[in-house]
């Protein structure tokens, strides 16, 4: 069983969030997890302050089971 890494980017100043990725898969849920955490952090980044601030950007995550390839 695999477990996919889900991420999801927001506004809260426009109350709305992009349709959920998947970004990739992993063999344990601590690995999805360290993984969904450095994502979100290299994401913001290179997002870059100003917009993060402008939009008030933040991104959600889960690990979720999956039986597929």
């Amino acid at each position: 069983m695999k477990i996919v890494l889900v991420m999801i980017f927001c506004s809260a100043m426009y109350d709305s969030c992009q349709d959920p990725v998947s970004v990739s898969q992993h063999n344990s849920w601590y690995d999805c997890m360290n993984t969904g955490y450095q994502e979100a952090l290299d994401k913001t980044k290179q997002i870059g302050r100003q917009i993060v601030n402008k939009e008030l950007i933040y991104i959600k995550f889960y690990c979720q089971e999956t039986t597929g390839a």
